[in-house]
Formats: C-alpha cells, structure tokens, sequence
C-alpha cells in the first residue's frame, strides 16, 4: 500500500523509536502536520522555532537518544540556525526536519524559500534535501544513523511540501551502509598499549575528560580506571558529570573559571590522558603554555579533533568506552606494574589535596545575597540529584562551579557556541524525558529573555520547570570583563530588565521573588514542591565577579583568585 510522504516521515520515526518531536507549523508543514493528527507521537509546539531545536537537543542530552524537531520553510528554517549550530558545537545527536517549498519553485525566490541545506551545511553534520518522495524513507534511516553514530551531531533534512504530499511505496530499511562514512569504534591495539607503558611509568598523570565520556556512555568506565591507578580527574564544562563531583580523585573544572587545583595540576603533570575532549581555547588558556611538562595522550572517535589544537603524543582514534574498557583490561593483566605505577603517583595525589584545601572555591560574603550562595543551596536541597540546565554567563560558570553534578547527563549547558537563551528550552526537552525529574534552569536576567515566550509553551503542557533567575541587572560576564580591563565603563551591559514574577503570572507560571539571604531555603523548598512552571526571580549583587579567573592569552596557571 502507498503512504504519503508525510505518512512515510510518521513511520519512518515510529520506527527509529521516536516518542516524542518539538515543532512549529507553517505552511509548508501543512501535509505533515495533518498526518500527526491521529498518531500516539508526542507533540510539543513551541513559540519559536530556536526553542523547538534547543528542546530537542536538552531531550537528546538528558536521555541520550536523538532529539527531533520540525519546522515550516524559510524563516521558520532560518530560526533553526542557532539551535543547530549549538548542537553542532557539543556534539548533540539532533534530527532537524524542515519544510521547503515545492520542488518546481526552488531556486525561484518564492515566498518563504530559503536554501536551508545551503545555509547550515557549516554546523550541520550532514544535511539533506529530499527530491523524490521514494528516497524519503531511506534518507531518514540514514540522517538517524549519521547523528548517532561517530561522533554525534545535528542533521537536517529539507522536504519540499509537494513530496510530503506525494504517494510512494513505504519500507523502512533495516540497516545502512554509507562507503564513505565508516566511524572507527575500535582504538588501535598498538597505540592502547604505548599508552598503558606511558601510564605505568608516569608520576603525575591527570585524566582530562570532556563531552565524549559523556555521550559514550563510559563514565563508569573512567571511574574504574581512575581509581584502580589513582589517577586524578578534571572535567570540562561539557564533562561535568563524568565523575561524581564529590569523589577526592576530582580535581574539579579546569580552564578559565576552572579551580586552582585542576589548573595547576594540568600545568605540572607529566602525562596527559585526554579523552573525549578536543582542547578548546577556554580549557586551554595559552596553547603555547599549556600542560608544558607533559606527554599527551588524546583519545577521541573524531580524528578531525586529534592534534588540532594541542599536538599530542600518542593520538588513539576511538570511542572512549571502548578504549577505557581495552585499558582497563591491560591494567589488570599487568596488575603489578601497576601496583608500582599506584605507589609512584600518591605523593602526587597528596600534592593535589593540598591545592584543593588551600585553594577552595570560594566567595567573599557580605550582607548582599551572593548568586554562589543561591547555587550552594539548590545543590544542597536536590542532593545534587535535579537536571540543571543553564543559559550562557556568570550563572553559569558559578552553576559549574558550585552544583556537584554527581551523574552524567544532569549538567546540560551550551559549551562551544555559549548560547545564551539555551537553558529554558533545553529544560523544556529534560522535563519531557524525565516527566518526573526535577528539572532547574539556572538563568541570568540578560539570558532568560532570548527566549522567554516557551513560558507560553510550560504552562501549555504544564511541564514542572523551574527557573532560577540570578538577577543582577546586568549582562555580567561581559560587565565582569568591562570591570577588569575596561575600567569599569559599562557600555551596553547594564539591562532594564521586567518584573520577571508579573510575566510568569501573566502566562499562567508561578513566580517569587527572593531579596534575602534568610529565605532563600524556604523559597527554594516551596519553589520545588510544587508541580508547575516557576520562575523565581532572585536578586543578587549586582558587581559579584566569577573567580578564579584566567584572562584571555593567559597561561592556565596565571589565574586571577579573586
């Protein structure tokens, strides 16, 4: 029997295991949006489609499956940049379905085209545009195998409506075997082994891990290996989570707002294992400068991201699980040379601990609330056990800093690109994941207003989020850097900003307002028990300063304290 296009893409989801799509109609959807309208596929329509791609990647880093949206032609396709960019950016498996406008008129000018292949083929890890109605099914199998697989990433898949329409025999493909794509899963035997000798002769190694720990699956696996040879962790900011945060093997975040101890111990360390981590400039500091002592080993599934930044020493081309289950294996068949490797590294370890005692995170308190303070507490209260996502800014640097992420995939966070307006959708898509799971965006004033209209989209499908708004009345991180190297000239950065608790109620959210340090917990405790959207609206010192704080072209060991 033949199905329409828009019945094939119906299918075609059911059969990747699609449960859930965020959309936004428009004409050019109009096919498919009437096909959804008898199917048990979740619907979550939101106000923009920005916050229709950034739902589907917060979905996609809460649960781990691909994330999907979809969203009418021209600027409805445009509107999609940014959310695709940021996927694109921290790897995010996404499936972006745009709408196009019929085939005959493509290239035409006609009303809402755009060439959105054209445009996101620089973040998009493939994209499609579907000519023929009978290449539709397969070239959905596909777009699903190539964001999940590798390294992860978006996809786009342009249909003009006229094939959405079109009739075509449907049978999903059971596999898919493109020539020219063939990630490498399994790290070179030879490279593993040169690896584990660096490792049993080194006397201060440090595990440096990033967002590909996460999205392997193998924070068990770095767990293992970090213990059994005492080897001390840091985690980037797309890392957080790949180690309980309360374990003493972690050495905390490390780079420009990392702490001292992970700073300092990427600086002194003689041997770098790096995994899953591409060596961004903020986790760097000065490349010339970085890890000056140190052997790198990098393991990583995208050769593209080996010595790019930083040369490295022995490059191992793999997914980090596999790798770390392969290391694992051969430090347990040679267990005694590394018991010696064990006994070799504790003077270091104890090195370590005394950076963390003496240099702690830390914040001057005064009579003003602090925005750490307010973090303190939520972590205190959840029990380090809600889904935190975060717009881009100071908040989310102190979110990094003073929430111990104790599992992954709770710190959901826009890394690479730094998007700010990120969080409050990204927590749209976790609470659709875990309906059940508290789910906290922690805000900035500045960031909750790039895409304050999904309150509309909360009260809708009365999703539980709460949003912590750390309101200081500034854009501040850039006021941050006006303060320190500008001489305080506060061009453009100090915001008006509305009564944030009068636009929650006028969606129909709950709103509070905190001023003061004596009732921040019963503001918070409330806040959480109840079951619907919430913004708590906190005011903070206005000129508070993220520290420790490395200036930009610095060396990671020239940070700023306070």
């Amino acid at each position: 029997m033949k199905k329409t296009g828009a019945q094939i893409i119906i299918e075609s989801l059911k059969a990747e295991g699609v449960k859930t799509i965020f959309c936004y109609p428009g004409g050019a959807t109009l096919n498919i949006t009437d096909a959804f309208t008898n199917t048990d596929l979740q619907q979550i329509v939101v106000r923009h489609e920005q916050a229709a791609v950034h739902a589907a990647d917060g979905y996609s880093r809460a649960s781990g499956k691909v994330g999907v949206s979809l969203v009418t032609s021209g600027p409805g396709a445009t509107n999609t940049v940014t959310g695709i960019a940021t996927a694109y950016m921290d790897s995010i498996p996404l499936v972006i379905f745009s709408c196009q406008v019929n085939t005959a008129l493509i290239g035409n000018d006609a009303f809402q085209e755009a060439d959105i292949v054209g445009i996101t083929r620089p973040c998009t890890k493939h994209s499609y545009l579907v000519k023929d109605v009978k290449n539709l099914a397969q070239t959905i199998k596909e777009a699903f195998h190539i964001a999940r697989s590798g390294r992860p990433g978006p996809v786009l898949v342009d249909i003009p409506k006229d094939v959405s329409a079109s009739l075509a025999e449907f049978k999903y493909p059971d596999k898919v075997n493109i020539r020219s794509y063939q990630p490498t899963y399994t790290g070179h035997p030879g490279q593993i082994k040169k690896a584990m000798r660096l490792i049993a002769n080194s006397k201060r190694p440090v595990l440096y891990t990033g967002g590909g720990i996460i999205s392997s699956g193998a924070a068990g696996e770095l767990l293992h290996l970090a213990e059994k040879l005492s080897i001390p962790v840091t985690n980037t900011l797309m890392g957080l989570g790949g180690i309980p945060g309360n374990h003493p093997l972690f050495l905390g975040m490390l780079g420009m707002h990392g702490t001292y101890a992970a700073n300092m111990a990427i600086t002194e360390s003689d041997l770098i294992i790096a995994m899953g981590a591409r060596f961004d400039d903020r986790a760097t500091g000065k490349t010339d400068e970085f890890a000056p002592h140190a052997k790198i080993i990098h393991v990583d599934i995208d050769p593209t991201s080996i010595s790019k930044n930083i040369k490295v020493d022995i490059p191992i081309v793999g997914d980090t699980k596999n790798v770390l289950t392969k290391m694992i294996e051969i430090a347990e068949e040679d267990n005694e040379a590394f018991k010696q490797q064990h006994k070799r590294v504790s003077e270091w370890v104890d090195k370590i601990n005394t950076w963390k005692k003496d240099y702690p995170l830390t914040y001057q308190k005064s009579g003003i609330l602090k925005p750490q303070y307010v973090i303190e507490r939520i972590c205190e209260l959840t029990k380090g056990k809600a889904i935190i996502t975060t717009e881009v800014g100071q908040h989310q640097m102190w979110a990094a800093q003073f929430y111990t992420f104790l599992k992954p995939r709770t710190m959901l966070t826009s890394g690479g690109l730094g998007t700010m307006g990120f969080g409050f959708p990204a927590a749209i898509g976790a609470q659709v994941a875990y309906p059940k799971s508290l789910v906290i965006d922690i805000a900035g004033d500045g960031s909750i207003q790039m895409n304050i209209q999904e309150l509309a989209t909360v009260v809708q499908y009365n999703l539980p989020v709460k949003v912590v708004i750390l309101n200081n009345g500034f854009l501040g991180m850039p006021r941050q850097w006006q303060e320190l190297f500008y001489e305080k000239r506060y061009t453009w950065t100090h915001l008006s900003s509305p009564d944030f608790v009068k636009v929650a109620e006028a969606y129909g959210a709950v709103g509070y307002r905190l001023e003061e340090e004596k009732d921040v917990d019963k503001v918070l405790k409330e806040a959480f028990r109840n079951n619907r959207p919430t913004f708590i609206d906190v005011s903070v010192n206005p000129e508070e300063c993220v520290y420790p704080m490395v200036p930009a072209g610095a060396s990671l060991k020239e940070m700023l304290l306070v």
